[in-house]
């Protein structure tokens, strides 16, 4: 199988691609990677459209997506296009358009740039399994080309670009009937319209495989690249994006696994961050996360080429590890919390990594963000951890601890070949690629006590570590491994878009066993600022494993970032939603804002929440609808009731603090 889709696994190197110019803004080459979003307010509000623009452009967006549901939106993309020329701004304006390829068509002579879902333009999605013989299949390719054609047409004699963005949740049914709901059928409806562009010698085009699912997304994208290669295409533009990944620090997060992870490896042209929030504060995330590549070469410390890859990177699959007392295996991964920075602990202290302890009561409870593991470094704890929780200290204060057994010792790799004592069940050795000699490899195979925690001081860090993992595998070592990661004087949302892609960039592809996020290249703080630092970077460990989908620990909302469609407020319907639902661990809702985001842009979800029309909302059940017309204020309330009907509600309990 071939397995490459990047220039390099282990040097930094952009892939190269064609340029295409928009408004005189190019993308691709060697151009920057572009920022872009999309607006909310309603397109036939036309000064209310200018002026998000501008809100938008101040933030950093260099494209603007403007919704075209119809006829009478496209034309009005030239009066929003002509005020904003009015006011000095330029901004190339891009047409988002589903279902109405008469609307794209009047578009595409006004924006300098049309984007169309393959899986509604001239297609349909009603759910149905059709069986295709290959006849009647290519009968279908024609009348799409029929349909196509036209507006390829216009864009080629027009000079504008088109974005084909393909989206898991609206896959045609006839992609679905013979590709299956699978990164190779997002990819091949994709490449059914790029085909009908190249036989008219149109290649102004831009690509994207969006999911809300970040494993399926990264590997949408990677093996569109590699079908690209394969079939002698040219190599187009990439367009980066999770869509519909949330609201705060949720959506950033689940952003920055899915698009962080591709940038690592030199993909992308241009980044739009979903949000469920004002569409001007995305972009300055989408420029946080491309900005960390600006220098990446010059900075990254050099390695050899992977000679091996042991893993399907268009498909997941977990790493094969022995089990260490609850690691590896098939066990969740684990979160450890680093305390080590802390001194005279009280229990009360442990709150903030999810331990919360009753005095009352005198005992402790858990709440679903708990870590599994605290690290204390040279000062072990003075009193009885929470059942569930384990203690990690360095190798030397376990030699000379109380109650060794309880405790579990972290040796560097030089003390690990050399030490005799280690505990029975379960010893940590934390490394990095240079102490994995062919001494230490063979030691591993050996011990079913070891467990590693992989760190890297490198610039290039989600590479290196990957690397680490594949040395392991090549060698036939099943060891479970910590990912250890720690971060300088960072800005806590730069430390939390960095996390997710260092970290979610390795659980994407089923290597690591848990995280750690460390503390040592942290400044000095006072006792209330480190607890305050080590339970966001608590939460943050459990939010990349959600986002990475390999441990589901919260209530996981996908829902879309609002447009000119949206029929309710997102971020107050959200926020409602979530204030009533988010302890149901593991349950996923869709809150769609329009019928074009809805069951399909949800695919992934256990329920659904869409607008149909004013104060109407359908609910749906997985992809069928089973409500039609809610009225709004009454639609919470039957969410709940279905989710109720499943057995899948809890009543809320509040923990005592």
């Amino acid at each position: 199988m071939n397995k490459s889709y990047c220039p390099s696994l282990t040097a930094y190197e952009r892939r190269k691609t064609r340029v295409v110019n928009i408004g005189g803004l190019p993308m691709g080459g060697d151009y920057p990677i572009r920022v872009q979003s999309m607006t909310t307010v309603e397109t036939m509000d036309t000064m209310g459209s200018v002026e998000q623009c501008i809100r938008m452009i101040e933030a950093g967006c260099e494209y603007i997506r403007i919704t075209a549901p119809s006829i009478k939106e496209a034309e009005n993309l030239k009066n929003i296009k002509e005020e904003l020329s009015k006011r000095g701004y330029n901004v190339p304006l891009i047409a988002d358009i589903h279902f109405t390829p008469n609307a794209a068509e009047v578009a595409a002579r006004i924006v300098e740039k049309v984007r169309v879902n393959p899986g509604n333009y001239a297609d349909k999605k009603k759910f149905q399994v059709i069986e295709y013989d290959d006849a009647s299949y290519q009968a279908e390719l024609d009348r799409i080309r029929e349909r196509f054609v036209p507006l390829v047409l216009i864009c080629k004699e027009h000079g504008t670009a088109m974005r084909i963005g393909t989206n898991h949740g609206s896959l045609s049914d006839r992609i679905l009937s013979r590709y299956g709901d699978t990164p190779l059928g997002m990819v091949e409806s994709a490449l059914e319209f790029l085909r009908i562009c190249e036989d008219e010698g149109y290649y102004d085009i831009v690509i994207s495989m969006k999911a809300s699912n970040t494993q399926v997304m990264v590997q949408a994208y990677r093996l569109l690249v590699q079908k690209l290669e394969e079939e002698g295409m040219q190599p187009y533009p990439l367009h980066l994006g999770v869509t519909e990944a949330g609201e705060a620090e949720d959506g950033r997060i689940k952003s920055a696994v899915g698009i962080g992870t591709l940038l690592e490896d030199g993909l992308g042209d241009t980044v739009r961050v979903s949000l469920t929030e004002a569409p001007e504060a995305e972009a300055p995330v989408a420029k946080a996360l491309i900005d960390r590549y600006e220098h990446r070469a010059e900075k990254a410390t050099p390695m050899k080429p992977v000679c091996n890859v042991p893993i399907n990177p268009f498909q997941y699959h977990r790493r094969e590890t022995a089990e260490v007392g609850n690691l590896g295996e098939t066990n969740v991964p684990r979160v450890v919390a680093d305390l080590s920075r802390l001194t005279e602990l009280q229990y009360a202290d442990l709150k903030c990594v999810g331990h919360l302890y009753s005095m009352l009561l005198d005992k402790f409870n858990m709440n679903d963000q708990g870590a599994d593991f605290i690290y204390t470094g040279d000062t072990p704890i003075s009193f009885m951890l929470p059942n569930g929780l384990k203690e990690i200290v360095n190798y030397d204060a376990w030699l000379t601890a109380e109650e060794r057994k309880d405790r579990h010792p972290l040796l560097h790799a030089e003390q690990y070949l050399k030490s005799v004592d280690r505990h029975d069940t379960l010893n940590f050795i934390q490394l990095s690629i240079s102490d994995l000699t062919n001494e230490l490899l063979e030691r591993l195979k050996q011990d079913a006590t070891a467990v590693l925690m992989l760190q890297t001081s490198n610039a290039h860090a989600m590479p290196e570590l990957r690397k680490c993992f594949f040395r392991l595998m090549n060698n036939g070592v099943q060891t479970p491994c910590i990912i250890k990661r720690a971060y300088g004087q960072l800005t806590p949302d730069e430390i939390q878009l960095y996390a997710s892609t260092d970290v979610g960039g390795l659980l994407i592809d089923g290597l690591g066993d848990g995280v750690m996020l460390g503390t040592e290249l942290l400044p000095e703080q006072e006792k209330g600022e480190w607890l305050e630092t080590i339970g966001q970077y608590n939460s943050l460990s459990f939010g990349i494993l959600q986002a990475a989908r390999t441990r589901m620990s919260k209530t996981e909302y996908i829902s879309c970032p609002s447009c000119g469609r949206t029929l309710f407020d997102l971020q107050e319907t959200t926020a409602m939603i979530r204030k009533r639902t988010d302890h149901l661990k593991g349950v996923k809702i869709g809150i769609m804002g329009c019928i074009v985001n809805g069951p399909g842009e949800m695919a992934d979800a256990d329920y659904g929440y869409v607008g149909v029309g004013k104060d109407k909302i359908a609910l749906y059940r997985g992809q069928t609808v089973i409500k039609k017309a809610v009225p709004a204020d009454r639609a919470v309330d039957e969410l709940i009731e279905l989710i109720r009907e499943d057995d899948k509600w809890i009543e809320p309990v509040r923990l005592e603090d």
